[in-house]
């Protein structure tokens, strides 16, 4: 335990120095820049739970960092490794991310020490229903104070339990299931929100590749995700997702690291065949005409246009850092590269699209799942046949005067309306490319060498007008 608290200190420090830097592009008050860098609450707790006719003590922690707006939000994560810098570091990550994508909440993290691998789903579902209980007593979840979602070894099951506690607890709250996001789409959840993130670092990754000055940075060529060949590291929700968006747009997935080892296959890897494999088999390896590496680490050092560590932090590190041969490094997990590894590889050229920017699709579909949640109803759900029977007038006006008349598919292509999930998955694409274009700009202005310098300072700039319009300060 004590190499992982050290490990969390690592990451918090690495994240505070970032923080640090890019203030220093800032004219605004040191007092308000205080105030933003520092964690606003941090609450722990032990609460026993009978399992198999015994008692066992669980350790449970919520990290509040910013509260410049209200709720503030962040993912709750089941891991006998969760400590308390590593909850601290990615609750002030989540106030920063919330800002980068003009996400109206602050920064929150959360996390209880269990395995959820060797744990039974029994005793899994009273630590989450206890560790929710807990919070909801200290007034610590709420949808108008603090909403959580899934994160590392949790899901919209452990969210759908938190949602029942939490409306067993506040019985007739008519906004009860806005208490968390990430939950079954029957239980309140919203359609788009499994794939958000991994969509999110495809959309961004996209935008950053269609910008040929970044490119030239980065020593590429082209302007899209064509021919360009990718490693992935995680093939769970975030890396699965973004390798299939990224390989269905024309990019080569050439390499897979998980836990249990890595694959290479420089044809490219057919990433829903991997996952198949993986549901069958038990592991990647092994995989039809693929390389075993037995250190996933290794995989990450192959050549390659783009790696996407979307695994957990402190990945690439000082001791790797100088082998990774990558052009541009697309963090899809929070914090995978150290603070003296980003220095290393800057100094080498490659790119590095930050976690704070780049994996904030799933936080901007739990806002939108929150804004569901409030207003009672489903996306789609007041306008979809009318934008339908709209378009089939214009169909049918287009037809009449041209005098030709269109195939059935055209027709049905033409005149759907827009349902749940492609208002969801047009309000994510709009949203990462117009921060992608901000943070590129505050770059230019300020004539920053790197995207994550340059994403921190805009996220301190807007989090600093809010505390500004609070009054206060003077």
């Amino acid at each position: 335990m004590a190499n992982n608290h050290n490990e969390g200190t690592k990451f918090l420090n690495s994240v505070l120095q970032t923080f640090d830097y890019a203030a220093s592009f800032s004219r605004l008050d040191p007092g308000i820049l205080a105030q933003i860098k520092v964690c606003n609450s941090v609450y722990k707790v032990s609460f026993p739970v009978e399992v198999d006719g015994k008692i066992e003590v669980y350790e449970g922690i919520r990290v509040q960092h910013s509260h410049h707006k209200l709720p503030s939000k962040g993912g709750i994560r089941f891991s006998m490794q969760v400590d308390e810098d590593e909850v601290k570091a990615l609750a002030t990550l989540m106030t920063f991310k919330c800002a980068v994508v003009d996400v109206p909440f602050g920064g929150a993290k959360g996390g209880v020490k269990i395995n959820p691998r060797t744990t039974s789903v029994k005793t899994l579902e009273k630590v989450t229903r206890r560790y929710a209980a807990e919070l909801i007593k200290k007034n610590l979840i709420g949808p108008g104070m603090d909403v959580p979602a899934p994160d590392y070894g949790t899901g919209s099951r452990e969210m759908a339990w938190i949602a029942d506690t939490y409306q067993a607890m506040k019985y007739g709250e008519t906004n009860a299931m806005g208490c968390v996001t990430g939950k079954p789409v029957g239980q309140g959840g919203i359609r788009g929100r499994a794939d958000a993130t991994g969509l999110g670092v495809y959309f961004g990754l996209r935008e950053a590749l269609q910008d040929t000055e970044l490119l030239k940075m980065a020593g590429l060529e082209g302007s899209s995700m064509q021919g360009k060949r990718m490693i992935v590291q995680g093939l769970g929700n975030v890396g699965f997702h973004s390798a299939n968006y990224c390989q269905k747009d024309g990019a080569i997935i050439i390499g897979i690291a998980e836990r249990e080892g890595g694959i290479y296959d420089e044809n490219g890897l057919d990433v829903e065949d991997v996952f198949r494999h993986r549901n069958e088999t038990g592991s990647i390896l092994n995989y039809k005409n693929a390389r075993n590496f037995e250190d996933s680490a290794l995989l990450l050092e192959e050549p390659c246009d783009v790696l996407i560590p979307a695994a957990l932090e402190n990945q690439i590190h000082i001791g790797n850092a100088e082998r990774i041969k990558a052009r541009i490094i697309a963090e899809g997990a929070n914090g995978p590269v150290t603070r003296d590894a980003e220095k290393i590889l800057l100094g080498n050229g490659i790119v590095i699209l930050p976690d704070l920017y780049l994996n904030a699709g799933g936080v901007t579909v739990s806002y939108f799942e929150w804004l569901k949640n409030l207003s009672n109803v489903r996306f789609g759900r007041m306008g979809k046949r009318a934008e339908e029977a709209s378009h089939r007038r214009l169909v049918s006006a287009i037809e009449s005067s041209s005098g030709k008349s269109l195939t059935t598919a055209e027709k049905a292509l033409l005149i759907q309306g827009a349902d749940e999930i492609s208002l969801v998955r047009s309000g994510l694409e709009d949203t990462m490319i117009n921060a992608y274009h901000e943070i590129r700009e505050v770059m230019k202005q300020k004539n920053i060498p790197d995207l994550r310098t340059a994403a921190f300072l805009s996220a301190i700039e807007k989090i600093g007008v809010s505390y500004e319009a609070l009054g206060i300060f003077p």
